[in-house]
């Protein structure tokens, strides 16, 4: 499990590595391209279960945190599920419905 820490206040959002690795990606692209969005995910249950969202934007402090030295191979197909997500009003929600493989996508659908 890796951590994404947000803001000077280090806010951390905790998620695997393979999910950190496909948000990393996306708000380095969208930071490349001066576009700013809101990051949203589900809290634990420890900390009152409910929902919690950042704005990104250039001005922001970031630092990930990877559990494992090994680099993840990344979908394209997430990536760009996760990007058309993070240019919606409401951006990119991390849940478990953003992170179902391509084929469960597609049964689902």
């Amino acid at each position: 499990m890796g951590d994404l820490y947000y803001g000077a206040a280090r806010t951390r959002v905790h998620m695997d590595d393979h999910t950190l690795a496909h948000v990393s990606a996306v708000i380095t692209a969208k930071l490349r391209r001066s576009e700013p969005f809101l990051l949203s995910w589900l809290d634990a249950d420890a900390i009152g279960d409910g929902r919690s969202s950042v704005w990104i934007h250039q001005a922001c402090d970031l630092h990930y945190k990877y559990e494992a030295a090994e680099h993840v191979d990344l979908d394209r197909g997430l990536l760009e599920r996760m990007s058309r997500a993070s240019s919606a009003p409401q951006g990119l929600l991390i849940d478990e419905a953003t992170m179902l493989e391509p084929a469960e996508d597609a049964a689902e659908a």
